[in-house]
């Protein structure tokens, strides 16, 4: 961002709040959906990525909580 020479910029707003405990959801949430569908269309890489999502997204929101 660009400002006009002698110009001061002014007040920018309040800091971003860094929660996020809805990421660490909604990528448990994706994961299930995935191994789900996985198993449904016999996709196992798509069962194992799946698996691997929801874990870590578990675990994230698990060390997030702490």
């Amino acid at each position: 961002m660009r400002y006009r020479e002698g110009e001061t910029p002014g007040e920018i707003g309040a800091p971003v709040d860094m929660d996020f405990t809805g990421v660490g959801i909604f990528g448990s949430l994706l994961g299930v959906g995935f191994v789900v569908t996985g198993i449904r269309a016999r996709q196992y890489w798509l069962v194992l990525w799946g698996s691997i999502l929801t874990l870590s997204s578990l675990v994230y929101v698990a060390v997030g909580l702490q």
